[in-house]
């Protein structure tokens, strides 16, 4: 068992070096435009973010992008980027004049290089971040990647618990954006008042919020996989962390609603538990 789990982590490591830049864009078509993104969605995976972006792009008065997630600004990171890297992220988003576009890449919020290169290529972009319980998301993490990887690489388990400090992360965003180009989503709050919270979404990004979307109650890609346990003091470790990351972030964000995230009220699970 282990030795498929590592041949399938040596696959997994084998195609993501493979990877060497991003997608082709899509071609343009007669009488569309390309330029900057009306959009971006920024964070944070496990969060509800595909649910969410679909719920964008299948408004009447948007365009779907070639995908969902471009990760651009994750290749080419050694880089230095200029104007010409910032021109041709533009080629991403062909639309038909006074249409909607973006993406939505959970690990640009991460990435302490993408904000500002973010910036670079699309200042007046409206920016999108869907944010959940961090060890919540930490556990459904985990779980997605068990279910892909068949293992859990060390490195992976630092990366995931890093995915969590929104405090640190949005600082970093709003070093590069205004605060009124940013909206703050809960993904707790997305399931309790779906209507209410893609409305404002729409609204925010330039889109009629009186547009009902289909199957709005039915987030995607719902967890799935085998469980996983951290031992005790890695746990410890990341729970304090988020305390110290969540105070932080609403600091930024007062009007977070904390109680939505137990994570917040000091509850310290012994053992992060996949089941």
């Amino acid at each position: 068992m282990e030795e498929h789990q590592d041949q399938r982590w040596q696959q997994a490591e084998e195609a993501r070096k493979g990877r060497h830049g991003p997608i082709d864009p899509p071609p343009c078509p007669p009488g569309w435009e390309i330029g900057p993104p009306t959009f971006v969605g920024i964070g944070a995976q496990k969060a509800g973010t595909t649910w969410w972006c679909n719920h964008l792009h299948n408004h009447p008065g948007a365009v779907d992008t070639i995908r969902k997630e471009l990760h651009y600004f994750q290749h080419g990171w050694r880089e230095n980027f200029d104007d010409e890297a910032a021109a041709f992220y533009h080629r991403y988003f062909p639309r038909r004049p006074g249409i909607v576009t973006g993406e939505w890449t959970p690990r640009y919020m991460m990435d302490p290089w993408t904000p500002p290169r973010l910036r670079k290529s699309a200042p007046d972009a409206k920016l999108l971040v869907l944010l959940r319980d961090p060890i919540s998301r930490l556990r459904s993490g985990l779980r997605h990647h068990v279910a892909r990887m068949g293992a859990v690489h060390p490195r992976f388990v630092i990366e995931a618990i890093e995915r969590g400090r929104y405090g640190t992360q949005m600082s970093r965003v709003l070093d590069a954006f205004p605060r009124e180009q940013v909206l703050l989503l809960q993904f707790e709050l997305c399931t309790r008042d779906p209507e209410r919270e893609i409305a404002r979404t729409y609204e925010f990004v330039g889109l009629d919020p009186g547009f009902k979307p289909d199957d709005l109650h039915q987030p995607v890609f719902t967890g799935r996989g085998d469980p996983v346990v951290l031992p005790d003091d890695l746990n410890r470790y990341a729970t304090d962390l988020y305390h110290q990351e969540i105070e932080l972030l609403a600091e930024l964000w007062p009007e977070l609603d904390l109680s939505l995230w137990p994570t917040a009220g000091g509850r310290r699970t012994e053992r992060v538990e996949l089941a």
